[in-house]
C-alpha cells in the first residue's frame, strides 16, 4: 500500500513538472510591442515602442514625423548602431555607437537597486506576473511586474532589470509606465551592430548627432 502511494505521488510530481515545463515559453527571436503611458508632459512622444530581438541584439523602431529611426543595441557588449531614413529627403544614414556613445546618449539613466518581491500577482500580456519594488539612484521607488512563464533575452527596454528573476512585462516610475502589449514569434533575421544595412551611408556618431540637431543633411 505504502509503495503504491509513493508511486502515485511520484507520478503526480512528474506529471505536474511536465505541465509546468510545457507552460513555460522561451523565445530567442521575435517582435515585442510595449505600450507607454506618460505621467509628465511629453509632446510628440510615442504611445508605444516596437522592439525586434534576436539573441543579444535588439532593435527599437521609432517613427518621428517623416523619419524612421532604428536603434540597435548589443546587450553583451553595450555597443550599438543607429539608422535614420527620410525617404522624402532621400536620406539614409547609419552610425555605429561605442558603449560610451550609448551611455552618453542616455545621461539621465539611473542605476536601479533594492529589488524586492511583494507577493502581489497580476496577469499581464497573458502571463502570470509578480510585483516587485525597486529604487533608483535618488532613492525614489518604482514598481515592476515580472513573469517566470516567459523567457526572453534582455533588450533595451528591460536591460535595467537584469537582477530580477524572470521577464519584466511592466514597470512604472515617476514619469512613465511601460507595459508589454504583445509578443510575435516571427523570424526577424540577423540583427547586427557591426554591419551597416544595405542602402545606408555610414557616418560617424558625431555627424549623426549634428544631423539630429539640424546641423547636417
Amino acid at each position: 500500500m505504502f509503495k503504491s502511494i509513493k508511486t502515485g505521488v511520484l507520478a503526480a510530481i512528474l506529471i505536474s513538472s511536465a505541465i509546468v515545463a510545457h507552460a513555460q515559453k522561451k523565445l530567442t527571436e521575435g517582435t515585442l510591442v510595449y505600450g507607454i503611458q506618460y505621467k509628465v508632459d511629453a509632446p510628440g512622444a510615442p504611445a508605444e515602442n516596437k522592439v525586434k530581438f534576436n539573441g543579444d541584439v535588439s532593435k527599437m523602431e521609432i517613427e518621428a514625423g517623416p523619419a524612421s529611426i532604428g536603434v540597435f543595441i548589443d546587450q553583451k557588449t553595450g555597443a550599438g548602431l543607429v539608422t535614420v531614413s527620410v525617404p522624402v529627403a532621400q536620406i539614409q544614414k547609419a552610425a555605429k555607437m561605442s558603449k560610451a556613445d550609448v551611455e552618453e546618449s542616455n545621461p539621465n539613466k539611473s542605476k536601479l537597486s533594492d529589488f524586492k518581491a511583494t507577493g502581489e500577482k497580476a496577469v499581464i500580456a497573458g502571463y502570470n506576473a509578480e510585483k516587485y519594488t525597486y529604487k533608483n539612484a535618488k532613492g525614489e521607488t518604482g514598481e515592476l511586474w515580472a513573469t517566470t512563464e516567459l523567457e526572453l533575452p534582455i533588450n533595451m527596454v528591460t536591460s535595467d532589470f537584469k537582477e530580477v528573476k524572470g521577464t519584466v512585462v511592466k514597470y512604472a516610475d515617476a514619469s512613465v509606465t511601460v507595459t508589454l502589449k504583445s509578443i510575435k514569434e516571427d523570424k526577424v533575421g540577423a540583427l547586427s551592430i557591426s554591419a551597416v544595412p544595405t542602402g545606408f551611408d555610414e557616418i560617424t556618431y558625431a555627424e549623426m548627432k549634428a544631423m539630429q540637431g539640424g546641423g547636417g543633411e
